[in-house]
């Protein structure tokens, strides 16, 4: 009956994915559910039966106070746990490669690169081949793969588009990586899935995946916003604020995400270098960041 009233909750997302990795780590899911049910429902199903078999009222069950061990019972309960951990491990092994989040996905299609910044709170998208800029929207094209790079002006978030897939962390002075596609065009919920202060409630936006041609239309249309994206109005920007509507850039200054992340880098590496460990951390690049 409480499992029937999880259907007022809503739609559950991540039971209805719309891209290739989404579908995986469903498929992970309700395969990693399906073996712990294998032990959860006969300890529960056993646990009535022994209280109703074994209860004070029953003079026909067998009472065995010298009873210590039967070989059928050690070896059910022996073989089954080990036989669902040993699956268990495969399947783990398997799927953290498999769903590897730096792993660039398999496609004819060239990927679309989009840097992702999280302010407070809100999320920046740069769009480094298309020189454009959104904040709180994330279009897309639909059946070709993004490869995102993600960091964070301050606190650390969580990048999450439940309907796509796998969700990574977005760090202050860091880049992680995601890489994620969607089958088919929609508009799916994103959202950051790590408490990050009193915004975080609305730290929400729409990743809006459209056919390729939509999509080259939006980008020639994008250039032709009436805002542009410099060092002046990013620093505006990144000034704690919430319900941001979303908004396009026509243009962003040149390496931008980079110099959001070097920020904290180039201080780490001066407090280094006074201590005297300096030359240990070798010349400064983009990979050091990583």
């Amino acid at each position: 009956m409480l499992l029937l009233a999880l259907g007022g909750c809503g739609h559950l997302e991540l039971l209805d994915p719309k891209g290739s990795i989404g579908e995986q780590e469903k498929n992970l899911i309700l395969i990693a559910l399906g073996l712990m049910l294998l032990v959860v429902i006969p300890v529960m199903v056993l646990t009535i039966v022994f209280a109703w078999r074994y209860r004070e009222g029953n003079t026909s069950a067998a009472y065995a106070p010298n009873w210590s061990h039967s070989t059928r019972i050690e070896v059910v309960i022996w073989t089954i746990p080990c036989i669902i951990v040993a699956t268990l491990a495969v399947l783990i092994w398997q799927s953290t490669h498999a769903l590897d989040p730096y792993k660039p996905l398999e496609s004819r299609e060239k990927p679309v690169r989009v840097e992702v910044v999280a302010l407070n709170w809100k999320w920046l998208f740069i769009y480094p081949d298309y020189g454009i800029a959104t904040v709180n929207q994330l279009p897309i094209p639909a059946g070709t793969p993004i490869e995102f790079k993600l960091t964070s002006e301050s606190m650390m978030n969580s990048f999450f588009i439940p309907q796509l897939g796998s969700q990574i962390y977005a760090m202050a002075g860091m880049r992680t990586r995601l890489h994620l596609i969607a089958d088919e065009p929609g508009s799916y919920d994103g959202r950051s899935s790590a408490y990050s202060g009193q915004g975080f409630s609305d730290m929400r936006f729409k990743a809006i995946a459209m056919p390729r041609e939509r999509f080259d239309a939006w980008v020639k249309q994008a250039r032709k916003a009436p805002v542009t994206l410099d060092r002046i109005t990013y620093a505006a920007l990144e000034k704690p604020s919430t319900k941001i509507p979303p908004t396009t850039y026509a243009a962003v200054a040149p390496g931008l995400f980079d110099s959001i992340v070097d920020r904290y880098m180039t201080g780490r590496m001066s407090q280094m270098a006074m201590i005297g460990i300096g030359p240990l951390c070798g010349p400064k690049t983009p990979a050091a960041a990583e």
